[in-house]
């Protein structure tokens, strides 16, 4: 009588589609593996800084910096911005040409290009008044899930002196990323080499990251407790210093407030604060810092206003 149930046959049943692996994400760049852990802790403030940042149009801006310190003589600093039409994502924008300047002259300048779909280019200069001080050139290229970049510091043919720096990244799951960093340095009576493996593991609320080799060791833990507290941890270890700190960050959000707070404490019996204060309508940001060294008994804090 046929298939009267309309049932399909067992062999169909058993017969299930292929599972669709997700691609492997970019790892990003190796200089962004302690990205999250870096971002929870504050930066050093001393002094009284005013900022003013204007917006001239779509592609450039400008910023004016003055600073005031009791442990040096006050400065100007100048910086200037263009972004080109390029937009590959929200924090990333080519051409893009970033200069500083102080009032003694002295430049900070980044070029960052687009050469390709892939290939990505980045020049560095650094001069003081007149004279050179670095000039660096990046050459990074990223692929679906590896990236690989190559840095040449100073270079100098007639002295015979370079620094090499590669490094190399690879998504081997969803979360868990290997790579590698190899910086040669060679100049007249010297040659050497330092090789470093690192490695990081990507959970939903926390990211673990590590570098190891010859030189030494950095490990850093980040959780996001929630959308107002994240917490970070950092230990360092250098070979050469015979040198060992270990610190503790965190950063606290209060949106109703227009709050940030940011905190630390390291195994240098130091300890430090960050407030920050936002004055909406106003685009005027308030920040208050403090900064104590208890081994050096060394104590100084800052206040910054930054307008635009």
């Amino acid at each position: 009588m046929g298939n009267t149930l309309g049932l399909a046959p067992m062999g169909t049943l058993l017969r299930r589609s292929p599972r669709r692996e997700e691609p492997l994400p970019n790892p990003g760049s190796f200089d962004e593996l302690h990205r999250l852990c870096k971002d929870v802790f504050p930066a050093q403030m001393e002094g009284v800084k005013l900022v003013v940042n204007k917006v001239l149009s779509s592609h450039f801006q400008v910023a004016h910096t003055v600073h005031m310190s009791a442990l040096g003589l006050p400065g100007y600093h100048l910086h200037a911005a263009y972004a080109g039409d390029w937009q590959l994502s929200p924090t990333e924008v080519f051409p893009t040409v970033v200069g500083d300047m102080d009032s003694s002259g002295s430049l900070n300048a980044q070029v960052l290009l687009l050469l390709a779909e892939r290939l990505r280019a980045k020049a560095v200069f650094q001069t003081q008044q007149a004279k050179f001080l670095t000039w660096q050139f990046d050459g990074e290229y990223r692929g679906d899930d590896y990236t690989a970049t190559l840095t040449l510091g100073n270079p100098d043919l007639i002295g015979e002196s370079v620094i090499m720096v590669a490094h190399f990244l690879q998504s081997l799951t969803q979360r868990l990323v290997l790579g590698g960093e190899l910086v040669y340095h060679r100049r007249p009576g010297e040659e050497g080499a330092i090789l470093t493996l690192a490695g990081k593991y990507s959970a939903v609320h926390w990211v673990a990251t590590l570098n190891v080799g010859s030189g030494g060791a950095h490990a850093s833990y980040y959780h996001r407790a929630n959308e107002q507290v994240q917490v970070g941890v950092e230990f360092e270890a250098n070979t050469r210093l015979q040198d060992t700190t270990f610190s503790f960050g965190y950063h606290l959000t209060l949106p109703q407030a227009n709050m940030v707070f940011r905190g630390l404490v390291d195994s240098n019996w130091c300890v430090g604060a960050v407030l920050e204060k936002k004055m909406p309508p106003l685009p005027v940001t308030l920040a208050l810092g403090a900064f104590l060294n208890h081994w050096r008994n060394r104590f100084h804090c800052g206040f910054s206003i930054t307008v635009g």
